[in-house]
């Protein structure tokens, strides 16, 4: 009984660790508050779209429709500019300390220690490290002054259409965002982001032999066998499967 009560006070031990363990975990992703997929197409005009990130918020113009919001990303033309609520800014690329929002590779730690731009200068597309790209995704990393009044850092996905001029619709969409729950917490683009897992290739399908192994095979070959000698003369069976700004 002494033994069996001390692997029962071991066990409990063990298992308190873990769970402790895993609510620790849990504590550290949930501040990360993750937007999900929205896929929010921004008007082309120079109102654009205004976003609030703690409510999840999105609508296009005028801001006056979205209390409270922390990013306007907009443009009448054919690039994307940002329209920043106080104490707002977008993060140049590493190492750069002017000029505008930047292009971020995905892992980029954004925090106090980022450069960030607070004017209404337009984005740069280009084939330089930091420039945007027509057709592709461009990830910025942004920071707002929470409801509370305690200043937060996230990261936003955005869908460039193709190059446009002054009067075309060059679509601007708003895939997802993510930011720090945590005030004053630096957080790297992309967190929180849950990618789609992808659909099975048919090679990964099991078949007969992975599924039951060659033994098992092999005993239901010579069942089968057996069975057609005693029903030689009946027919064979079928065994066949079926399967306020500066305008742009």
């Amino acid at each position: 009984m002494t033994n069996l009560n001390a692997r029962l006070t071991h066990h409990l031990a063990a298992c308190s660790v873990a769970a402790i363990a895993a609510c620790s975990a849990s504590a550290v992703n949930a501040a990360v508050v993750y937007s999900g997929v929205v896929n929010f197409a921004a008007a082309v005009d120079i109102d654009g779209l205004y976003i609030n990130v703690e409510t999840n918020t999105l609508s296009n113009g005028p801001g006056s429709g979205v209390p409270g919001w922390d990013v306007n990303p907009y443009s009448s033309g054919g690039g994307m500019n940002f329209f920043n609520s106080t104490g707002g800014g977008q993060m140049r690329y590493p190492s750069v300390t002017s000029g505008p929002a930047g292009n971020l590779a995905l892992g980029t730690s954004i925090g106090s220690t980022g450069s960030f731009n607070t004017g209404t200068t337009g984005v740069v597309f280009g084939s330089a490290a930091g420039n945007w790209q027509y057709s592709a995704q461009n990830v910025i990393g942004f920071r707002f002054v929470a409801q509370a009044g305690t200043t937060h850092y996230g990261w936003m996905r955005f869908l460039m259409g193709a190059a446009g001029s002054s009067g075309t619709a060059m679509t601007r969409t708003v895939v997802d965002y993510g930011y720090e729950s945590v005030a004053a917490t630096s957080i790297l683009a992309g967190a929180g982001a849950v990618a789609p897992a992808p659909a099975p290739s048919p090679a990964s399908v099991p078949g007969p032999l992975p599924l039951f192994g060659a033994t098992a095979a092999f005993g239901w070959s010579r069942r089968l066998r057996r069975r057609t000698l005693q029903t030689s003369k009946q027919p064979a069976p079928d065994t066949t499967l079926t399967s306020c700004k500066l305008p742009a």
